[in-house]
């Protein structure tokens, strides 16, 4: 997957991010060596936003859809206070087996509750309010995830949302032959765009992520 910043730029602003603990380049390293997608991870500038984005917000509970190898789960955990958790909803077993060991030999894994299985069944037994929901699950579903996670956000809440400018992609003449999750990605950003329920701001971070909070 082609990236929207330059290389250089890239380089640049991960070398000039703090480094990642020791705990989440385990994590990275085996991701990189095991799955066929690790592109799919959140990675450490991304990983560091979403820390940020739960320290500035003073986020307790947050709710994640699409945990991969338990990065960004991670990287949110770092950030949380004592008592906080998150979430996280991830419908393969084989990147739930990653994520648990990873997760289990962490400093957070008092905080992160992974629960495997599709997520609108999961969050059945789920309730609210959470003060953060990151999405970055199978696309198509997005504005399914999109509405439970409004469904859940406590009144001040933020909802992040990964993968928002697919390379590029969602721009019509970038593609001219789109695929599903181009399809659902244009759907998803031009439906949150005209949604009076909320305000939303997409940022031009490693492949797209949008910030959605409650009008």
């Amino acid at each position: 997957m082609a990236g929207l910043v330059p290389e250089d730029i890239e380089r640049y602003a991960d070398a000039r991010t703090t480094a990642e603990p020791e705990h989440l380049r385990a994590v990275a390293e085996e991701t990189r060596e095991r799955t066929r997608s690790p592109g799919m991870m959140s990675g450490h500038v991304e990983g560091r936003l979403l820390e940020m984005l739960v320290h500035s917000s003073g986020a307790r509970r947050v709710l994640e859809f699409g945990t991969f190898t338990g990065y960004s789960a991670l990287s949110m955990a770092a950030a949380l206070p004592d008592g906080g958790t998150v979430v996280t909803l991830e419908v393969s077993e084989e990147h739930a087996e990653i994520a648990r060991r990873h997760i289990a030999a962490s400093p957070y894994a008092d905080r992160v509750d992974l629960r495997v299985g599709p997520a609108l069944e999961s969050l059945e037994d789920v309730d609210g309010p959470f003060d953060l929901v990151f999405i970055d699950a199978d696309k198509p579903s997005y504005g399914l995830y999109f509405e439970a996670a409004l469904e859940r956000l406590a009144e001040r809440g933020l909802i992040v949302v990964d993968n928002t400018l697919w390379s590029g992609r969602v721009v019509d003449e970038r593609d001219p032959d789109p695929d599903d999750s181009t399809l659902a990605l244009r759907r998803f950003n031009d439906t949150v765009a005209r949604d009076e329920r909320v305000v939303c701001v997409i940022l031009t971070i490693r492949d797209g992520v949008t910030l959605i909070r409650r009008a």
